[in-house]
């Protein structure tokens, strides 16, 4: 006699409100498994213009002109950016002052002269009161910096080489020093002065 082999028993579907769901699906306690149900993505709430501000000043300093730049550039509407650096001027969390300020020593750090820097803080729409005291403010002597440059860059026979003279000058001139402080940096009648004074 042949006999025929044991069917496993499929097991049974239960009903879970209007749909069936396999007992496969079902946790411990009856409901349908986690795994299984479709789970909602939570959205963050849009930022507010001037969160968005803050966002920006906490990094570093931003003049009135790039911070609405910014603000606008992220979807902020013009009327509501200009509202929210307003107010931020007006808690003390920005200033074109404190900005001017590092502005002027990070490019002067870099390398760059006071009609450079000068030309830079006038793009960010700042007033020539705020520029003027901020170069006043800098500590730097631009003619020792532009001579420390050329020194650097192109050795101490610059004092006997004259073509290296016109060289530095043009180089100094593109880097935004003026005529009196290139032609201090690069004459050779300086040059005494200089070593004269400690600077090297």
């Amino acid at each position: 006699m042949v006999v025929s082999a044991a069917r496993t028993p499929s097991l049974p579907a239960t009903s879970h409100g209007s749909r069936i769901v396999s007992t496969d699906d079902q946790s411990p306690d009856g409901d349908a498994s986690p795994g299984r149900r479709s789970r909602r993505r939570k959205t963050s709430p849009e930022p507010t213009p001037n969160q968005r501000a803050l966002s920006l000043l906490v990094r570093r300093e931003h003049s009135r002109k790039e911070l609405t730049r910014k603000l606008c550039v992220k979807g902020v509407p013009r009327s509501e950016a200009k509202a929210a650096v307003a107010y931020m001027t007006e808690a003390g969390w920005q200033s074109d002052e404190r900005f001017a300020e590092n502005l002027v020593r990070s490019r002067a750090a870099q390398g760059q002269g006071p009609l450079r820097i000068r030309a830079e803080m006038s793009s960010h729409g700042l007033d020539e009161t705020i520029i003027g005291a901020a170069l006043a403010c800098c500590e730097e002597d631009w003619s020792r910096l532009a001579f420390n440059l050329v020194q650097r860059r192109f050795g101490p026979g610059l004092a006997e080489d004259r073509e290296l003279q016109r060289k530095a000058a043009g180089f100094l001139l593109r880097r935004g020093f003026s005529m009196e402080q290139m032609r201090r940096a690069t004459q050779s009648s300086e040059f005494d002065e200089f070593f004269e004074e400690g600077f090297l």
